[in-house]
Formats: structure tokens, C-alpha cells, sequence
């Protein structure tokens, strides 16, 4: 068996030749915008370039560098979130009880959570509490889009009746 240690990835120009085309489909795919997809990939291989990579020879060089794309593309969709939110203008404060209304929605919105399956609580949180995307979402817990689109139909039917049992509107 040969050791992980002596395991080397190509030199980074065959590396980059090679794999680049595919890099810049997965980034796409995640990130849904040709100009960004490049910045990821030039980030992702600009850091290979300048650092260890950390492949340790357990899958093949296409596995490992399909799982960093598909990582630093959900990382720099995080990245443009934040950055989103920043560039939005404060809100004027809300009033005491405008703030007390809201709590509570949202604690009814949180107990009727608890009445739906784990992927189902997943998908509803990312999408109404986070506002990402579904592919977004996708990439995020690894499901097909689709698998996105039920499972948040059924969340939210199911914590809508729950909302509807205890007498709240949503």
C-alpha cells in the first residue's frame, strides 16, 4: 500500500490546464454568475499555488478538488450575503411593541419548527430565516434541488398547521 505522504498532486500549471474548466462549472453551478465563478476559481487556485493543499491521497485529485470548489463557492456565496447586508441601510429602530410582536412570531414560528423532520427544519430555516436560494441551498446540504423544493413545501405546509393549531396567524 503506498503511503499518504508521498501522494503529490500534479505540478499546480498541469493542475490548473487540467482541471480548470471543470472547476468553473461547479463554481457557476453554486454560485449562478459566470464573473464570480471566475473570482472563485482563481481564488481556490491561487491558494494552491501559494500554499500546501492538504490533499492527502485518500480520493483522487478530481474527488478532492471538486469538494474545495464546491466549498469555496459556498463560502464566497456566504461572503456576498454579508457583504449584501452591509451595503443595505439601517433600518429606523422599531418600536417596544413592534419588537415584542416579532419575538413573538418568532418563538411560534421556532415551536412549529420543532413539529417538522430535520431536513425539512433545515430547508425552511435557510430559506425564510436566511433568504438563500435553493440552489444555494442545495449545494449547502449536498441534496438535489428538487429535494429542496418538496421538503420546503412540506415544512412549510406542516408548520403552518401547526401555527394554525395553537391560533396564530402567520
Amino acid at each position: 500500500m503506498m503511503d499518504a505522504a508521498v501522494i503529490a498532486l500534479p505540478p499546480f500549471a498541469e493542475l490548473y490546464r487540467q482541471y480548470r474548466t471543470r472547476a468553473l462549472a461547479i463554481a457557476r453551478r453554486i454560485v449562478g454568475d459566470a464573473d464570480e465563478a471566475e473570482d472563485v476559481v482563481q481564488d481556490v487556485f491561487t491558494r494552491l499555488a501559494q500554499r500546501p493543499t492538504g490533499f492527502d491521497g485518500r480520493s483522487s485529485c478530481t474527488t478532492w478538488l471538486h469538494r474545495v470548489m464546491v466549498n469555496s463557492s459556498i463560502n464566497w456565496l456566504r461572503a456576498r450575503k454579508r457583504r449584501e447586508r452591509l451595503q443595505h441601510e439601517p433600518e429606523s429602530p422599531a418600536s417596544p411593541e413592534a419588537q415584542a410582536v416579532g419575538a413573538e412570531m418568532q418563538r411560534h414560528f421556532e415551536e412549529a419548527l420543532d413539529k417538522v423532520s430535520e431536513q425539512q427544519r433545515q430547508v425552511l430555516w435557510l430559506r425564510e430565516m436566511r433568504g438563500y436560494s435553493y440552489p444555494e441551498i442545495a449545494a449547502m446540504l449536498r441534496i438535489p434541488e428538487g429535494t429542496v423544493k418538496s421538503a420546503l413545501h412540506r415544512g412549510r405546509q406542516r408548520a403552518l398547521a401547526e401555527l394554525e393549531e395553537r391560533g396564530q396567524q402567520p
